[in-house]
């Protein structure tokens, strides 16, 4: 059978879905489409032509550059197509994104037929992506008396290819959309079950929030043809989370407009909207997009005739709407007054979503055209020996003197790229930094693939220290759809310059650590920037920011991130841990003790700068990735010197394992971050460069001291899934003490992995199941216990020190590499299972627990639906709490009281974090 009869069998297939055919991105069908588009006699020519048209990826995909090669030959007359004249095979090289598209474009335009040279110049005036080669090619041409060549340079120094854009309309008409009640988590809009679904946009797309969903949305649309629909987190956070390209793109596919006619399934300029705005992590791919997102407002919080907060019955405060979003309400956007309006009346200002640079990105259709313009307008004007005009708008430098810098201020400036200010810039500062350190996880990886493809790049920044491709989020279960998805990904991130977890040669071991786990190794340097395409890349040493696919697709191609400087939020401890307590539980009540401090989250959009001190990178890590649902933008451990050095000495310990197994490249990448390490530990131990710290005098949004002295009971994040008011399920900020459940509460199932546990939680399992056998003679387990070692190395460590073997004792499955689970776990004994090393439970897209389940978990989210579904019964709950008592909880199918716990890690080390003894800055 040849390609393209495979391909109708697929659209055949696709048909029973509801899809329409899959956008073509192989080189060889489309070799094959071409031919039947030539021969005007072929019974498939007429949908062959449509498929070339409409229907094949654009960038530097295989099916591109064939697409390309064969528009040039209509351009020179050599094919010829009635249905494509050269004006419209311009064209169509016009909405190509760069690749071959600019190659051939450039071929024509240096060319010798002055009438199609012309037509090239004219279409390459409207291109931003160019690469190296493209401009290496055109600078040559340029020194060597090219007039064309002159012109070109010429236009892109005046950005023409920006400023020749229409502007965006004053009023857009949008009706509303109520999405939910509460923080919408992003996996609302693109759910981890559907994760390998992702890079099949259009299949995809069938998955946000729900089927009945849809239709009312694809109902208001055909109400009010002339507005927008605008999705709504009702007294909540829009997307909170993750940074999840998918989610936005889901969001543009079914309430944004097509960015190409000739692109299938590409869709920007979505506009979004919260009472509570927008999460940070998830407003980056507001703005990739083009979209709108929107801060409300319009639930406030009621006060009385003094001025004062009313609270209700549990202390909260009292809501009341200062006006209605209610679904189907039409609502006018005034983009040069920055208001929402009903009608006449003025609801709320919305300034926030109209920066500058926010309109900048709706104005090109993204932010990757206004990155990509910025860069060929200094290139061009660079090679004319010119200043480049002002065109874009100016960036925004904050600087006083006499004011110290907090750590965040401090690394952006270090790595800040054209400042004009010769003063330190201070928070709210918008600046291009270059990214050190760039991780992409499995699950978003195809996305990323196909962001890079699109934006024409093939080779990764020679800025970029070091990239890591992870298999983590798919590790569980090696299914079809990891057989079929994870080995092509593998491919050409290693192609593109990553480090990959699999090898596509096969050649050593797959490595299916968790992506953070690894990152926060490969982070050699306090002072670096960490972009990942993940909202808990968040490292104990240096900054990392979560990002979605695009963004993670930006950093790798260009080695830079743009962003304003975040504000921070200080956060020391005093006091005293108790023996009993883990470190985990200092995480909980931070997060508590801030609410109850400040009445609301001080920490969310805001850097978390912790003063952790004594704690080693590992350890220290359980904070920084729990910050995510604290929903802060990331944050920055300062470190005492001899911790940041063991820290340093146990990183590079692991990325000599990594280039032991062979997974070094041919550039040496680990091996040039093991000398960036020794070079940072001979720093610091000759006091030339001290670890990262704050300025004495640095000024900071808010600053917390949490005591140590006040937690005296395991504090569990429950997801209060009973509470009346609907907006307060599911945010991570109800932590409880051990108490208030009375010792009574079922527990259905107990799961131990994730990235917020290391090799001490393994150790602290084993240590357990070691006193409980000597205290009872056996272990019983009363409730699953799954357990998930976030690296290899672990569970290497702990066979070499004997732990493993306890493990082995009590479990009653363990994970084999050799034949690895083909088929997600739909039930569970009561027992505990070894499961390969990744994200497990916590990512819900391979295993999950029973519907209805009460979970207790050392996982990261709760949301709905998550780890565990809702069934007919009741409602599912994943509690969040420490390894010690997530064991217990399984151990005795219930929530233990204090007075059990405290027998069970009796003698146990569960931390050694003490405050540092004096005040870290420099």
């Amino acid at each position: 059978m040849s390609l393209y009869s495979d391909y109708l069998k697929e659209i055949e297939d696709r048909k029973g879905q509801g899809l329409h055919p899959k956008p073509i991105d192989g080189g060889e069908l489309l070799s094959e489409i071409i031919s039947q588009v030539k021969d005007v006699d072929h019974a498939h020519r007429k949908e062959s032509l449509n498929f070339l048209i409409y229907n094949t990826l654009p960038g530097t995909t295989s099916a591109a550059g064939v697409k390309a090669a064969f528009l040039k030959e209509i351009i020179l007359g050599e094919s010829v197509v009635e249905e494509i004249a050269p004006a419209f095979a311009f064209e169509l090289l016009s909405h190509m994104k760069g690749g071959p598209s600019i190659e051939v474009l450039l071929d024509l335009a240096l060319g010798d037929d002055a009438a199609i040279a012309q037509q090239a110049v004219e279409v390459l005036k409207t291109q931003v992506f160019l690469y190296d080669a493209d401009t290496d090619r055109l600078e040559a041409a340029f020194k060597a008396g090219s007039p064309i060549a002159k012109e070109i340079f010429e236009s892109y120094a005046k950005a023409e290819f920006f400023t020749k854009l229409p502007e965006i309309q004053e009023e857009i008409k949008v009706v509303t959309y109520i999405a939910g009640e509460g923080d919408i988590s992003t996996d609302l809009l693109s759910p981890g079950g559907e994760a390998h679904s992702r890079s099949d946009r259009e299949l995809h797309g069938k998955c946000l929030i729900s089927s009945e969903a849809q239709q009312e949305i694809s109902a208001l649309q055909a109400k009010h043809p002339e507005a927008r629909v605008m999705l709504i987190a009702e007294k909540g956070t829009m997307g909170v989370g993750s940074s999840r390209m998918s989610g936005i793109n889901n969001v543009a596919l079914w309430a944004g407009h097509q960015a190409s006619p000739y692109v299938p399934f590409v869709n920007i300029a979505p506009v979004v909207a919260g009472t509570n705005g927008i999460s940070p992590i998830f407003l980056t791919t507001v703005s990739v997009t083009g979209g709108i997102g929107i801060d409300l407002k319009n639930w406030v919080k009621k006060k009385d005739a003094e001025g004062k907060v009313v609270l209700d019955a549990d202390g909260e405060p009292v809501l009341e709407e200062a006006y209605s979003v209610a679904t189907g309400t039409v609502l006018t956007i005034n983009t040069q007054k920055k208001k929402l309006y009903n009608g006449e009346q003025e609801l709320v200002d919305v300034s926030s979503a109209f920066t500058p640079q926010k309109v900048e990105f709706m104005k090109a259709g993204g932010s990757y055209a206004i990155v990509f313009g910025k860069k060929l307008q200094t290139f061009a004007a660079k090679v004319l020996g010119i200043e480049a005009p002002q065109v874009y708008a100016s960036p925004k430098e904050i600087s006083h003197e006499g004011q110290g810098l907090t750590a965040v201020e401090k690394i952006f400036n270090r790595n800040a790229v054209g400042v004009t200010s010769k003063e330190d810039l201070l928070a709210g500062s918008d600046v291009r930094v270059e990214v050190n350190i760039v991780g992409s996880q499995d699950t978003t990886g195809l996305m990323t693939s196909q962001e890079l493809e699109a934006m024409a790049a093939t080779v990764i920044s020679p800025i970029v220290d070091g990239a890591y491709q992870s298999g983590c989020h798919t590790a569980s279960v090696w299914d079809k759809k990891a057989q079929a998805n994870i080995p092509r990904l593998m491919s050409f991130m290693h192609k593109f310059g990553l480090i990959t977890a699999r090898d596509p040669k096969g050649e050593y071991h797959a490595m299916t650590d968790v992506i953070h786990k690894v990152l926060n190794d490969l982070t050699v340097d306090d002072w670096d920037i960490i972009i990942g395409g993940d909202s808990h890349t968040r490292m104990s040493k240096g900054v990392a920011f979560g990002a979605d696919s695009g963004t993670v697709a930006l950093a790798l191609a260009t080695g830079e991130a743009t962003m304003p400087i975040p504000e921070s939020v200080k956060v020391s401890f005093k006091g005293e841990m108790k023996d009993h307590m883990d470190f985990r539980d200092v995480v909980h009540a931070t997060q508590l003790q801030m609410l109850e401090q400040f009445g609301e989250n001080v920490f969310q959009g805001r850097i978390i700068e912790v003063h952790i001190g004594t704690l080693l990178a590992d350890q220290a890590f359980t904070f920084t990735d729990w910050t995510a649902e604290m929903k802060a933008k990331a944050s920055i451990c300062i470190s005492q010197d001899e911790t940041l050095i063991q820290s340093l000495e146990i990183a590079k310990s692991r990325i000599q394992i990594m280039i032991d197994k062979g997974m070094d490249n041919e550039k040496q990448v680990l091996q040039g971050l093991i000398d960036k390490a020794n070079k940072r530990i001979a720093e610091i131990r000759s006091g030339e460069k001290p670890p990262l710290a704050p300025d004495a005098n640095a000024k900071y949004s808010a600053e917390l001291v949490v005591d140590l002295d006040v937690i005296n009971q395991p504090m569990i994040a429950d997801p209060d899934v009973h509470n009346e008011d609907v907006s307060k399920r599911y945010t991570h900020d109800t932590i409880r003490d051990l108490d208030f459940y009375g010792g009574k509460k079922a527990v259905d199932l107990g799961f131990v992995g994730s990235c917020m546990v290391h090799k001490g939680d393994m150790k602290i399992l084993a240590q357990m199941l070691k006193n409980l056998e000597a205290q009872q003679g056996d272990v019983k387990f009363n409730a699953p216990l799954v357990v998930a070692a976030p690296t290899y190395n672990i569970i290497d460590e702990l066979k070499a020190e004997g732990d493993w073997d306890i493990l082995q004792k009590y479990s009653g499955f363990e994970f084999d590499d050799e034949a690895p689970k083909n088929e997600a776990r739909t039930e569970y004994e009561n027992m505990m299972y070894l499961e390969r090393p990744g994200c497990n439970l916590c990512m819900g897209n391979q295993e999950k627990a029973a519907k209805g389940d009460t979970v207790m978990a050392t996982s990261t989210r709760l949301f709905q639906g998550r780890v565990v579904a809702d069934s007919d019964r009741k409602k599912g709950e994943s509690l969040l709490g420490s390894t010690p008592l997530v064991v217990l909880s399984a151990i005795l199918g219930r929530i233990p009281t204090i007075e059990e716990y405290k027998a069970a890690v009796e003698g146990i080390n569960l931390t050694t974090f003490a405050p540092p003894l004096k005040e870290l800055s420099a």
